[in-house]
C-alpha cells in the first residue's frame, strides 16, 4: 500500500448528520414496531403455531446479532493490527458494535420462555422428561450434558456474554470519540493494549454463544467446529452492513473525498475473504470430517439439512454463500465499484440470514436412526418443508432490521463520522492499493 496527499474536509456538513435522518429514524422504529406486533398477532391468533414463532425469534435475533459482532471484530482486530487504513471506515463499524448495550433486549423473551418451563420444542434439554418420551435414546446422550446444558448455569452464561459484548462496544466506541476530542495517542495506544483482551473474550464468547443458542438445539449433536463456523456467520452480516452503510453515507454527501475506491477495495477484501472463503472452508471441513468418521449422533444433524426441501435450500446456501459472489468478487473491479459493492453486500447479508436459518429452523427427526438407509429416510420425509416463506419469518425479519436500522441512524447522528483527530487519519485519507 502507499499513501498519497488529499485534501481533508472535516467540516460539520461532510462528517455530521445533524438532524438529517431523524425521519428515516422515526419510519424504522414504526416499521419495526408494526412488524413485530403483526408477528405477535400471528401466533396469538393461531396462524402460526407458538413453537415455529419462538424458532423464528430466535433466528433473527441472533441474525441481528451478528450484524454488531462483526463489526466489533472488525473495531478492534484494526487496533490489534495497528492499522491506519481503516480510519476513516471506523466510526460507522464502532456505532454499529455499540448496539451490544441493548441487543441483549431481544434475548429477555427467549429466557421467560425457559424460565416458565415452555421452552422444551426450541430447547429439548429443558424439559427432559418430554425428551425421553419423544427419543429415549436421544435423551440418555442428553443427560451426560446436563452438568453444562441447565436453566442456571445456561443463564448465568448468557448474562456473561452480554456483559462481554456490551462493555467492548461501548467502551471502543466512547474511547474513539475521546481520541476524536482530546487528540494526541493516548486513545489509540489504550484501544491497541485492549484490542488483544478484546480477541480473546470475543473468540471465547462467540464460541459458546453458539454452542447455546444454536448447536444446543439439537443437544445430542456436537461440532468442536461451530464456534468457528459461527464466528464466520458474524463477519458476513458485519462486514456487509459496515459496507452498505458507508456507502449509503456517501451517496448522500456524507464523507465526501474521505472514504475512497482504495477504503472499499478493502472492505471487500474483508468479506471476500472472511464471508466467502473462510466460511467456505470451514464449513467444508466440519462437513467432511462429520461425513467421513460416519458417527450417527454427528451426521443425523446434516441428514435433517438433507430432507425434502431442505436438500435444495442447502444447495441454495452453497451457490449463493460462496460460488456465485466468490466469481463476482474475486477481481478488484467489483470491490472498487460502489454499484457493485452494494450488490455484493446485499447479497451476503441475505445469505448471511439464510444461513442462521438453516443452521436454527431445521428439526431433527427423532426416529431418524431407526432407517436402514438414508434412501428410506429420504423417501420417509420426501414432504418436509422449510417453511422460509412463512409471514412470521418475514415479519420478525423486518421488525427487528427496522429497529436496529432506527438506533444506529440515532447514533451516527449523535457522533461525527470521523474521528476527527485520530493519528493516523491523514494515511487513512491517502491510502492506496497498490
Amino acid at each position: 500500500m502507499s499513501h498519497a496527499h488529499v485534501p481533508i474536509d472535516l467540516s460539520d456538513r461532510n462528517i455530521e448528520l445533524g438532524s438529517t435522518g431523524s425521519v428515516a429514524r422515526l419510519a424504522c422504529f414504526a416499521l419495526g414496531i408494526l412488524a413485530l406486533i403483526a408477528a405477535i398477532l400471528l401466533a396469538v391468533t393461531g396462524n402460526v403455531e407458538w413453537p415455529v414463532f419462538w424458532r423464528s425469534w430466535l433466528q433473527n435475533w441472533i441474525f441481528v446479532l451478528e450484524i454488531s459482532l462483526g463489526t466489533l471484530f472488525f473495531v478492534f482486530i484494526q487496533h490489534l493490527t495497528k492499522a491506519g487504513w481503516s480510519t476513516v471506515v471506523r466510526r460507522p463499524a464502532e456505532v454499529l458494535a455499540s448496539n451490544l448495550n441493548w441487543l441483549w433486549l431481544g434475548f429477555v423473551p427467549i429466557a421467560v420462555l425457559i424460565f416458565m418451563g415452555d421452552a422444551g420444542k426450541l430447547f429439548p434439554w429443558t424439559d427432559m422428561a418430554m425428551l425421553a418420551e419423544e427419543a429415549p435414546e436421544e435423551a440418555h446422550l442428553v443427560e451426560g450434558k446436563l452438568a453444562f446444558l441447565n436453566v442456571p448455569f445456561f443463564m448465568i452464561r448468557a448474562a456473561i456474554y452480554f456483559i462481554i459484548w456490551a462493555f467492548l462496544g461501548t467502551w471502543f466506541l466512547r474511547m474513539s470519540i475521546r481520541q476524536g476530542r482530546d487528540g494526541g495517542l493516548a486513545a489509540t495506544r489504550t484501544m491497541q493494549k485492549m484490542a488483544p483482551v478484546a480477541a480473546i473474550l470475543f473468540g471465547l464468547s462467540v464460541t459458546f454463544a453458539a454452542f447455546d443458542w444454536m448447536m444446543s438445539l439439537s443437544p445430542a449433536w456436537f461440532s468442536t467446529m461451530f464456534g468457528v463456523y459461527a464466528f464466520c456467520g458474524t463477519a458476513t452480516c458485519g462486514f456487509s452492513v459496515m459496507i452498505i452503510v458507508c456507502l449509503l453515507l456517501q451517496r448522500n454527501g456524507y464523507m465526501v473525498n474521505l472514504i475512497t475506491r482504495e477504503h472499499y477495495q478493502d472492505m471487500g477484501k474483508f468479506l471476500f475473504a472472511f464471508g466467502m472463503v473462510f466460511w467456505a472452508y470451514i464449513g467444508f471441513s466440519q462437513y467432511m470430517l462429520i461425513w467421513y468418521a460416519n458417527i450417527p449422533e454427528e451426521t443425523g444433524w446434516f441428514l435433517a439439512r438433507q430432507l425434502g426441501e431442505w436438500g435444495w435450500f442447502s444447495a441454495w446456501l452453497l451457490f449463493g454463500h460462496f460460488c456465485i459472489p466468490f466469481v463476482f468478487l474475486i477481481s478488484r473491479h467489483p470491490k472498487r465499484d460502489w454499484k457493485t459493492l452494494m450488490i455484493a453486500a446485499v447479497w451476503m447479508l441475505f445469505f448471511g440470514w439464510f444461513d442462521v436459518y438453516w443452521l436454527v429452523m431445521p428439526m431433527i427427526p427423532h426416529d431418524l436412526a431407526s432407517f436402514a438407509t438414508y434412501d428410506a429416510a429420504a423417501e420417509a420425509y420426501a414432504s418436509e418443508r422449510t417453511g422460509i416463506f412463512r409471514p412470521v419469518n418475514w415479519l420478525l425479519l423486518v421488525g427487528m432490521l427496522s429497529i436496529f436500522a432506527g438506533v444506529t441512524i440515532g447514533r451516527l447522528r449523535s457522533h461525527p463520522l470521523v474521528c476527527r483527530k485520530d493519528p493516523w487519519l491523514d494515511k487513512s485519507v491517502g491510502f492506496e492499493n497498490f
